[in-house]
This record gives structure tokens, sequence and C-alpha cells, in this order.
């Protein structure tokens, strides 16, 4: 047997024991990177690992990293990764003593783990109870209460009609949040709507809050509470066994997000001090000793200005941001959650637990950073970072994998660390430049704005309205001017010349052809430059056509164009869950005209100008295609 293998090799952290026995095989109920991510930890413990995938991952990476895979189902979710039957037969056939769900899907369903506990199969997580008791918010803020942990002004109780919800909130006073009952992860939570400050932006709240809360839970119970201005969402990591130990974490700090969905995250918080940062932790342990919890799980808050904090949520579950916690303690909390399962006490103490430096984890997505909506296609290019000392990628694809619209839409969580803050963002910003995806639209220009923006480097003035007031109308890359174009292909051109003299091509005349946009088509040669100008950084590729590649492109079907507004596109894949307008219907700019659901999520789809609805190309229920016709529009 071999020792515990760190993260990152750093003097400080506490060593562990040899591997004890645990399982002998385990079930991830999960896929991409979260389920590479556990079965790279029970390889390193000895635990034989069994994948499970739908139609649309028989050739996933997790798959081909498990030593048995097992097909549980058609590509829709609620047909395969949230089938708990399908689950427990493959669970049987492969005959794994033991599941781990990751996060999301079945991870925080009480009833799955009931149906583990009487198929005599181990769950790797919390108890049914613990479950249910804190994955209700209606019922774990009571349960809060009475633990004597923060909590945010509110009603505790559910709320039943938009009549019933405008009530409470002039009971509290605006601005309230609404949001669903059951579930995290920023579900049920509207992206523009969540907060609502009048009577109107409620009733339209509740309404979509409803929707995609029954969407993501089958569940559209929801609560109100009273909105803290200029918050800073910051979680505190805990860790239970079945002895009645608990103990926690440093505080992982989330603020920077996107329709209520966390983007970067780091640890610790520049905004706690010792006093606050121990107050945390120590309710939080309560919190969790007070429903006998016995598993990883985190314990969120929302602090204000002065650092009073609050209750927001209690996930039940490994948290996608863990690794970053990992980073600076040198803890793995996936062997932690098996040995807990596996009916061993913590082998830490609260004293055992000790920061050492600085982590911080940019979440890639494939999604438009302008307007944060997702995208679909292959991975026609993947190069991660260099994985350096301080740099690490829990990613599940490879070059060549595809992105679906029916999962979430994360590529991977890229972590780096320093032993200061500054030189952890030194070596985030460099990572990120490292970075190489095509084939979909990512957020990476996105995540290299942040984490080199002033604001974030000072660290000191970040709340959880960084996105909507530094990017007010979502991520825009500069635009360069005409004579900044023309000197970089004239450096692009300079770089390949040479580049074909280093292998000994003939040298012939030739025209550079630089392509600006996200038109993509099959070339005989390309390069990705990267170059500085004046202090800031610009990324482009060059493609080379030959003759008759660029022949065929003038035939190539091009994207249907816009009228001069007349028509509007779907920005994305997806389904129509609703349509708010008739033909005939006159709408105004920003009028609601559908919502479409894509990787989990409730888009509203608004008019891009004042008109008439002339015709409706769509219905509730239909499957869409990014850019096809949705509405006509004429003139009023």
């Amino acid at each position: 047997m071999s020792t515990v293998s760190r993260t990152m090799d750093r003097p400080g952290l506490v060593q562990m024991p040899l591997f004890k026995k645990t399982f002998d095989k385990l079930l991830v109920a999960n896929r991409g990177e979260i389920a590479c991510r556990i079965i790279r930890t029970a390889r390193k413990m000895g635990i034989k690992t069994v994948a499970v995938y739908s139609d649309l991952d028989y050739n996933a990476l997790h798959v081909k990293l498990a030593d048995e895979a097992f097909y549980i189902g058609p590509g829709p979710a609620t047909e395969s990764y949230l089938s708990i039957d399908q689950i427990l037969r493959a669970a049987r056939q492969s005959g794994a003593d033991a599941i781990h769900p990751g996060y999301g899907f079945l991870s925080e369903n009480p009833a799955f783990v009931r149906e583990l506990e009487a198929a005599e199969i181990k769950f790797v997580g919390p108890t049914a109870d613990s479950i249910a008791a804190m994955g209700d918010k209606i019922q774990s803020k009571l349960i809060a209460k009475a633990s004597n942990v923060n909590c945010i002004p509110g009603y505790d109780g559910e709320v039943h009609s938009v009549a019933d919800a405008i009530r409470i909130a002039h009971q509290i006073t605006y601005p309230v949040m609404i949001k669903a009952s059951a579930g995290g992860g920023g579900k049920g939570m509207r992206a523009e709507l969540s907060i609502c400050r009048n009577d109107r932006e409620l009733e339209e709240g509740y309404k979509l809050a409803k929707l995609e809360s029954q969407s993501a839970f089958g569940d559209d119970r929801l609560l109100i509470e009273k909105y803290i201005d200029n918050p800073r969402h910051i979680e505190i990591q805990v860790l239970g066994d079945n002895h009645g130990n608990v103990i926690y974490f440093p505080e992982r700090d989330c603020s920077i997000q996107r329709r209520n969905q966390k983007v970067i995250e780091e640890s610790p918080s520049v905004h706690l001090d010792e006093r606050t940062r121990k107050e945390m932790g120590l309710q939080a342990v309560a919190l969790a000793k007070h429903v006998g919890y016995n598993s990883a799980g985190t314990v969120e808050f929302l602090v204000d200005e002065e650092r009073n904090f609050y209750f927001l949520e209690m996930n039940t579950r490994l948290q996608v941001e863990h690794p970053i916690t990992e980073s600076v303690t040198g803890v793995d909390l996936v062997e932690h959650m098996l040995y807990s399962a596996a009916g061993y006490p913590l082998a830490l103490t609260q004293d055992d637990v000790r920061v050492c430096g600085w982590a911080i984890e940019s979440r890639v997505y494939a999604e438009d950073p302008e307007k944060y909506l997702p995208s679909v296609g292959r991975l026609l290019t993947y190069r991660e970072p260099m994985l350096d000392i301080g740099v690490r990628c829990d990613s599940g694809f490879i070059e060549g994998s595809d992105i679906h619209m029916e999962y979430d839409p994360l590529i991977c969580k890229l972590v780096t660390y320093g032993q200061t803050r500054r030189k952890a963002v030194d070596t985030m910003i460099r990572s990120l430049d490292e970075y190489v995806i095509r084939g979909v639209t990512h957020n990476l220009p996105l995540l290299r704005g942040i984490v080199s923006h002033p604001r974030f480097i000072e660290g000191v003035n970040i709340t959880t309205h960084f996105l909507t007031e530094e990017y007010p109308d979502g991520y825009k890359s500069k635009v360069m001017s005409t004579q900044l174009v023309h000197e970089l292909a004239s450096i692009s051109a300079a770089l390949w010349a040479r580049m074909e003299r280093a292998v000994g091509a003939a040298q012939n005349k030739w025209d550079i052809w630089v392509q600006m946009t996200e038109e993509r088509s099959k070339a005989r040669h390309e390069a990705k430059i990267t170059l500085i100008k004046n202090g800031e950084l610009f990324e482009f590729n060059v493609t080379v056509l030959n003759d008759d590649q660029y022949q065929l492109s003038q035939y190539m079907k091009r994207k249907p164009k816009d009228e001069q507004g007349k028509t509007m596109l779907s920005p994305m894949p997806g389904r129509v869950v609703s349509l708010a307008v008739a033909e005939g219907d006159q709408v105004s700019e920003g009028t609601e005209i559908a919502v479409v659901e894509a990787m989990k999520m409730q888009n509203v789809l608004r008019a891009p100008r004042v008109g008439r609805i002339k015709k409706i190309h769509i219905q509730p229920g239909h499957t869409v295609r990014n850019g096809q016709v949705l509405i006509d529009f004429e003139d009023s």
C-alpha cells in the first residue's frame, strides 16, 4: 500500500496514515469531471470502480477511466442518471458494495439513499434523514434557528400563491429573494428575477422560479427571504463520521457568480478575520451535529460588509469547489468520505486542520460569456494548461469529446495554488493563457478578464454583484482598431513564415487570412498566437486555407440573417418550456417571448425590438437549434 498522495506537496499539512480497508467495488453514479475525480481517489485507495453511462456518454472519459462500465439509459437525465432503478440495476449487476453520487443528480435524494439501504449497498454520503432535513430550505432554516445559527430575516413557511408572496414581501419589506425550497446550485433562483424589489417583479419572479424548480427538482415549493444587499457568499466545509465527530475546514469565498451560480471561488477569504472565521465554523459544526451529519457537506452563509453572517443553506453532498479546500489543507475529502461511509472515525481533529497558502478555482464552462447562454458541440481542440506545481485541472473531457445540452455545461475546474494570494492569482492568469478550447463557445475570456481585473486582484471589494457591476451587458472582448488588426496580421504572417522555414517547407507567395469570429472550417494549417501590446493581451487563431478549401467555403451554408431585425433567432439549442406571446401581439423591446430550457437552466428570451408578432415558429415542448428562427416580427 502507498501513502496518501497530496494535491500539492507542501510543509505544514497533516500527514495521513496508510490506507485502511474500505470497499471492494465502488459505483460512481455520476458523469463528467466529478466522476473522474472520484474514480482517481478510489483507484489510489485500491478500490475497483464502476462507471455508468447514457447513450450520449458511451465514449466519455469517466467510462474509460473506470474498471467497469454499465449502460443506464437514454440521454435525458431523467431516464438515466436520475433513474434510481437504473442505478440500482447497474450496482447489482456489477457487484458494487458502495455508491458515491458525486454532486447533482441523485446526490441529495433521500429516497435513493433509502433504496440503497434496503439493497444493503453503502451510500457514500450522509443519511437519508440528514438529506431530507437540510435539503428542504424551509425546514433547514427552522433547524438552523434551533441550532443557534444566524439566519436571514424571512418567512419560515411555504409560499402558496403570488398573492401570498406579495403579502409576505410587504411584511418583511423589499427587496426580497424568492427561491426553490428544494435543491441548490442556483437552480430555482431566476437569473434576473430572484431578487425582487416591487410587486411586479415578484409576480414575474414567482412564476419563473416555480417553473424552474419543478423542472430541476420535481418540486415547485418556494420560499421568500429578505435580500441582503452587497453580500459576499462564503461557505464552510464540514466533515463528519458515524461516531459523532464533526470538524470544519477553512472557508471558501464564492462571491463571483453569474445567474446565482458560482464562477470563481477562493480559499481562504480576504474578507474574514480570525474571529468571524471561527464563529462561522463553530456554527456550521453545531448545525451538522444537530442533524447527526456523518459525511462531507457545506454550510453556506451570506456575509455583509460588517462581517455579519447569515445562514443560507446546507448542501448535503460533496461541493463542486471542494478542490480549493483540498489545496490549502492537503486533505483528500473524497478519501475521508469513503472512510466515514466504511464506519471509521475521523482521522483528523479540529487542531489538525491548518491553512497553508491560497487557492483559486475557475470554472470553465461551455457558454457564451456575453449572455451566459450555454453552448454545445464537439471539442475540436482541447489543451489544458501545463500541470506544473500549483496547478490542478479536474476535467471530464478530452479532445473530441461532445458537450451535450442535456447536462451541465461545466468542462473543467482549473485550480491554482500559491503561498500568497497574489502568487495564486498570477498562476491562474498564466494557466488561463495556456488553455485552448475550440469547437464550443467558452468562458475563458471572461475568467481571464475577472482574475486580471484590478478589483479582483485587490480583493477587498468583491460581492455577489461583481459581474453585473463590471459587465452589466455581459462580458465583451475589446474591439481592436483597424491598425491593430493589420499589425497582428503582419506579425502572424512573419511568425508563420518562420515556422515554415523551421520545418523546411517550400516558400511560396501566399496570403494570410485571419479569422476573428466563431466561424470555423477545416484547414490545412492553423496556429494560436498570443501577443501583448501596450500591456494588453490578445489571442487569436491563424487559419491557412488551401485553394480547394477556400473555393468550397464560398458555397457553405451561412447562418440565417436577421433582415433588419425582423426575426428572432434562438441563441442556444434547447427545449421550449413556455410561450408568452401570440401572433398579432404588440411587444416592446425586452418583452418576454419564451422560456427555453438548456443544460438544466431556464432561459428567458426577450423581444429584441418593438413590433408586432407576425408568425410564431415554435410551441412549448419543441426542441430548437442554435440560430433557429423562432419569431417573425413586423412593424407596428
